[in-house]
């Protein structure tokens, strides 16, 4: 009899154990379908806010083009955005393209060197302490043609590579593209990131010029032969009080009588070509669009869309 207690009571134990077991595994089940059924709803959410994020960026860009004819980094669209609720938050930030340099504008469409947009390009490149030999490689890979620079490389060069393709012999589409020429590796992109684009100032001009309210002074520097760094820093000082309205007003900056009117004609007081980063994030989930429009007519023209 107690033989037959104790089996029981072992059973028992054994039942008990199976049945915590099994509800232990219901509840974890439970809990993970309910965890992915909100992080969903939250990452849909989150997409959604970051898209809404670009749309009114464009929209707030809009109402700051048509009010003035110059665009600065003293205009409000300039700072970061945050809107927040006790849930979620979406930061927008904008930067302007158009103060940059151009790398497409390096060669005309007709496959010929751009002398004064090369030159610029080879002095920022320079100035930033890279090879000069970048731009014949870049050109290299924008023009139809199959001759060689003396620095460049054409689909020869890329045909011996491990993986090997061929030069494009177009312009640059997004700025990750330039990882396909020789000598761009990521280090050199990162540095040029901040002052070099491939996105013209209207659509099919083979010459972009300069916003000079928005440039870095490095980008300034590299302008004409005759700019220094001194002479940046002098255009940065004016405009962080006054933004220029017009390009002449920079012959106006002691030392610049002669090479500021050197410049007119390359150079802009509005941009029309802009980045936008808007992240939104619900509970602990982020997501991130990146976009590049441009703002040269009655609708916006998406030149990059990228989700993270």
């Amino acid at each position: 009899m107690k033989r037959e207690r104790g089996f029981a009571l072992v059973i028992t134990l054994i039942v008990t154990a199976l049945l915590v077991a099994v509800t232990t595994e219901f509840i974890r089940d439970v809990y993970v379908e309910t965890s992915l059924s909100h992080s969903y709803a939250d990452a849909q959410q989150a997409g959604l806010a970051a898209a809404s994020g670009v749309d009114a960026a464009v929209n707030v860009l809009q109402l700051a083009l048509n009010a003035q004819v110059y665009s600065s980094l003293k205009d409000p669209w300039a700072t970061p955005q945050v809107i927040e609720d006790e849930r979620s938050s979406v930061t927008v930030s904008i930067t302007e393209e158009s103060g940059k340099l151009d790398i497409n504008s390096i060669v005309f469409p007709n496959g010929m060197i751009n002398g004064d947009y090369y030159g610029a390009v080879r002095r920022l490149m320079v100035n930033l302490g890279l090879s000069p030999s970048l731009c014949d490689a870049a050109a290299d890979w924008i023009d139809q043609d199959d001759s060689q620079r003396a620095g460049g490389a054409e689909t020869g060069y890329y045909r011996t590579l491990s993986n090997p393709y061929g030069a494009k012999n177009g312009p640059f589409e997004t700025y990750e593209e330039l990882r396909m020429v020789a000598g761009f590796d990521e280090k050199v992109l990162r540095k040029l990131n901040p002052y070099l684009t491939v996105y013209s100032e209207v659509a099919g001009s083979p010459f972009s010029r300069v916003n000079i309210n928005t440039a870095p002074a490095e980008v300034l520097a590299s302008l004409d032969p005759g700019m220094s760094g001194d002479l940046a820093a002098r255009i940065v000082a004016y405009r962080s009080k006054t933004p220029f309205r017009n390009p002449a007003e920079i012959t106006g900056i002691a030392g610049l009588e002669t090479v500021g009117m050197a410049l007119q004609g390359k150079v802009t007081v509005k941009g029309t070509v802009f980045r936008i980063q808007s992240r939104a994030q619900v509970r602990d989930t982020v997501r991130i669009v990146e976009a590049v429009v441009r703002l040269d007519g009655a609708q916006p023209d998406v030149l990059y869309w990228r989700e993270l």
